[in-house]
């Protein structure tokens, strides 16, 4: 019987891991080399204390920086795009213009979304009701933000934008160079926002009417209330990053005191706090769509991984061992995660893949 057990345990194994795959070609899109599958994956075992997902299979993307997701099987990527000139600048001379484009995972095709020379490109996020793309452009020194409209593929310019995020009702809001915070509407309509305009600020986001910030000097987290212009400290103090759940109940609070770095979960008062993981450094914090889980890329000392953590079950495990990345991105399903390879000096993602 134990044998029996064993035989269709291979079987089953083995049905899931064949795959079948095909190519389409088209005149007017670029067409790139069939991905490598199955690097480096996270072996489960049956001693795994492994939550709902578990690690199907990994393909590998070369040449490209996968910064979100369209649809289930479509990605939004950055490139080289060796249809332009070279770089003008002598220090950048070897190097091509960065695009964005669009990625088929059905047929390994790339849509061009915007190029422009001595440009380099990249980040494009999309926001919550999929029409526009939010991006950074540079040559040399700090990006500028810039918002696409996805049916006419125009754009313009977030001038001044120290820094910008997506937020709540389909905004885009940051930090100044001026002082205080902005808010951009994706019609190109660029306004103050709240009453912060003196404050030199560092973090800036936006959810559920209200704004949560700290300074460049002041690292403990604040809470502007939009509605009644409130300010209050939601006392947690040493703020490097920021993630507001979707649903706008919950906040991932990412912590460094110099040494280590430490992510919480918290509510929107700062309040019911839950440490999830405390390492060396953290990187690429994500929700997933439904918010029962969190995934990031992490190390305590020499070795890298890229982890989920469970909320339902409050249990963190491990799906990319010996890999650091500073972008990992959720599919709109929750069934795939992708990530960018930060220990490459070339521009490589990969895709996993969840049972």
């Amino acid at each position: 019987m134990i044998k029996f057990k064993i035989l269709i345990s291979i079987l089953f194994v083995f049905v899931l891991t064949t795959l079948v795959g095909c190519q389409a070609q088209s005149d007017h899109e670029e067409v790139m080399e069939e991905p490598v599958e199955n690097v480096n994956i996270a072996e489960n075992t049956e001693d795994d204390d492994v939550s709902f997902l578990s690690v199907d299979k990994m393909e590998q993307y070369e040449g490209m920086e996968i910064s979100d997701w369209l649809d289930e099987n479509t990605v939004i990527v950055s490139k080289e795009n060796e249809t332009l000139e070279k770089m003008k600048l002598e220090e950048l001379s070897d190097s091509y213009p960065i695009s964005l484009y669009t990625y088929s995972l059905s047929t390994n095709e790339f849509r061009l979304l915007k190029e422009e020379e001595n440009r380099f490109m990249g980040g494009a996020t999309l926001s919550d009701d999929g029409s526009h793309l939010l991006y950074s452009g540079y040559t040399l020194g700090d990006p500028g933000y810039y918002v696409m409209n996805l049916d006419t593929l125009e754009s313009f310019n977030i001038e001044g934008a120290y820094s910008a995020h997506w937020g709540d009702e389909g905004a885009v809001v940051g930090a100044s160079y001026k002082g205080g915070a902005y808010s951009a509407s994706t019609s190109g309509v660029i306004t103050p926002l709240g009453d912060l305009n003196q404050e030199s600020l560092f973090i800036v986001r936006k959810s559920n009417h209200a704004v949560y910030y700290n300074t460049q000097s002041e690292t403990a987290l604040m809470k502007l209330d939009l509605e009644t212009n409130q300010k209050t400290s939601l006392n947690i103090d040493d703020v490097v990053g920021l993630f507001p759940s979707s649903g706008g109940d919950h906040l991932l609070v990412l912590q460094s005191d110099g040494t280590t770095e430490r992510l919480i979960l918290c509510d929107v008062q700062g309040e019911s706090i839950q440490i999830i993981v405390e390492s060396k450094e953290i990187r690429g914090v994500a929700w997933s769509p439904d918010e029962k889980m969190i995934a990031y890329s992490r190390t305590d000392t020499v070795d890298w991984g890229i982890y989920g953590y469970d909320l339902i079950r409050n249990k963190e495990f491990n799906i990319v061992p010996g890999e650091e990345s500073r972008g990992i991105h959720w599919s709109p399903s929750g069934r795939k995660l992708s990530f960018v390879h930060a220990n490459t000096t070339d521009y490589n993602s990969s895709i996993v893949y969840f049972k």
